[in-house]
């Protein structure tokens, strides 16, 4: 003869072991997950974030590059060792301009008046922000068959070609990387670049 009561006690008392079980087995799922959907959401974040960043250095470069370029270049005949050209000072102006329109901080630059040749190279650091300017009023590459230019604006061979004379116009910004922190939560180390860099180029008209 079936003992009902004691029945539904056993079969009570067993739905409260698997079901206890069974959260047990999520929280153990939940805990080794947890690593590794922070790191996916922190990189995420992160490497879109260092790409927009990349971009708009991108477009400042070039709008900059161009402005120089636009300019006339009797102002580099006689250069003076306290006062950069007007070219430079506009594309340094456009740098600034933007940086700031942006929201991204000029990390208090001033435009260099010791150039080594024709180019300029302007450097800041403060509270953690770094930036890095070069400007090229004399940069030389070939006509046909040119390489991107290097993030220190330095001429190209011509290569026997004629050489087109050029504006370049290179931005190196400091980027605080956060998924490297995170990565370690999974016992790995990630090595990126300290700096997101971006070079524009264009010829001068005059």
């Amino acid at each position: 003869m079936i003992h009902w009561p004691a029945l539904r006690g056993w079969i009570t008392r067993a739905t409260d072991f698997v079901c206890a079980d069974v959260a047990g087995a999520q929280l153990v799922e939940f805990a080794v997950t947890l690593p590794l959907l922070v790191v996916f959401v922190v990189g995420i974040f992160d490497f879109s974030s260092a790409f927009t960043l990349k971009q708009k250095l991108t477009n400042i470069a070039r709008d900059a590059a161009r402005a120089a370029a636009a300019d006339p270049a009797n102002d580099l005949q006689s250069l003076s060792p306290t006062s950069a050209p007007m070219s430079v000072k506009d594309a340094f102006q456009v740098v600034d301009s933007y940086l700031l329109a942006n929201n991204i901080g000029d990390c208090g630059i001033t435009l260099s008046n010791s150039p080594s040749g024709l180019t300029w190279t302007s450097t800041a650091s403060i509270n953690g922000c770094s930036l890095t300017l070069i400007i090229n009023r004399g940069y030389y590459f070939p006509a046909t068959g040119a390489s991107l230019p290097s993030v220190s604006c330095t001429s190209q061979s011509s290569g026997g070609q004629t050489a087109i004379i050029g504006t370049c116009v290179s931005i190196q910004y400091a980027y605080p990387w956060r998924f490297g922190h995170v990565a370690s939560l999974l016992g790995r180390t990630a090595t990126l670049p300290s700096t997101i860099s971006a070079t524009g180029v264009a010829m001068n008209e005059n």
